[in-house]
């Protein structure tokens, strides 16, 4: 099958088809979506040689489930043991022995075919269509926050970024917390929130600080730092961001102010599949284009441009 891969370079190539094993369905991808962690795989992050790609809508070809058959579905990437400590402790997604859908140890979705075990899929509603089902993944880590902490509906929140995660995180912490602000580095990023009610401003811009949530999805290594001088003591910084650097942190003011500081990674299916069914999370006026999976590394190129948002590719 033809496949995207990743090996120092990146290139089409012609790879074997997976084989599901134990518990695992084979899925024809329909379409996949490029991420911001796909771009930083190229830059050396978590050192991952293989076929790239983890957000994805396809149809069931094989499956043990004869109800998966012929169903579309969406995907959770990580494929966990089921008996280390952490998934005993029903915390599997830090699972000792995972692997992570085009990520780490597991072939990804920039393929015609994929492998995953039948309890990571997610049947897709009719209503939602393929390029939007492509945003349930990414748009379950956005709703993975309000599983982490409790957003009340008059807590001031600032989300930090306008990219793609940060466009999602918005609107999702959007339907916890009326008094929300975006910041980011581009107008007319900022403007598809607006057209949503969302307030927006740009980083040039000065930012009140005393919020009581700030959510740093910049996609920059130095976000870390300014989301501590928004945040207000005994605050809490969520941190979405994962790049291939180091990032230096000064300890002085998360401890003078004793903030709270929570990574957070993949979250829940159901409420982004809801979300993408029912309207209340907006993702089509993200694509900017779309791909045969054949200009697969044009593709990729294009998703480093900043004058672009979401590149989509079409098996």
């Amino acid at each position: 099958m033809k496949a995207l891969v990743f090996d120092e370079k990146l290139r089409m190539d012609d790879v074997p088809m997976p084989v599901p094993g134990p518990g695992e369905a084979l899925v024809k991808v329909l379409a996949a979506g490029i991420c911001n962690t796909d771009i930083e795989i190229k830059r050396g992050y978590m050192g991952f040689i293989g076929v790239l790609g983890h957000e994805f809508v396809g149809i069931v070809e094989h499956a043990a489930n004869s109800y998966l058959l012929g169903k579309r579905v969406v995907g959770e990437i990580n494929c966990v043991c089921h008996v280390c400590d952490w998934c005993r402790m029903e915390m599997p997604h830090h699972c000792t022995n995972r692997t992570v859908l085009g990520i780490s140890g597991r072939a990804g979705a920039f393929a015609e075919y994929v492998s995953l075990p039948e309890e990571n899929l997610h049947l897709v509603p009719g209503s939602i269509r393929d390029d939007v089902a492509v945003f349930a993944e990414p748009l379950a880590a956005a709703f993975r926050i309000t599983e982490q902490i409790l957003v009340e509906p008059d807590d001031r929140v600032i989300v930090l970024g306008d990219g793609k995660l940060g466009q999602l995180t918005a609107q999702a912490l959007g339907l916890s917390t009326k008094n929300l602000f975006c910041v980011g580095r581009h107008a007319w990023k900022l403007e598809l929130l607006s057209r949503l009610g969302i307030a927006t401003g740009l980083d040039t811009d000065q930012v009140e600080p005393g919020a009581d949530v700030v959510v740093e999805a910049t996609g920059r290594a130095e976000g870390l730092a300014r989301a501590l001088e928004l945040v207000r003591p005994e605050g809490t910084v969520v941190l979405k961001t994962t790049v291939a650097g180091t990032t230096p942190l000064h300890f002085a003011r998360p401890v003078i102010n004793e903030i709270r500081i929570v990574g957070s990674r993949c979250g829940p299916f159901r409420p982004a599949l809801e979300a993408l069914a029912l309207g209340t999370v907006e993702v089509r006026p993200m694509i900017s284009e779309s791909y045969d999976l054949a200009d697969g590394v044009q593709a990729m190129a294009r998703a480093e441009d900043p004058g672009v948002m979401k590149v989509l590719l079409h098996m």
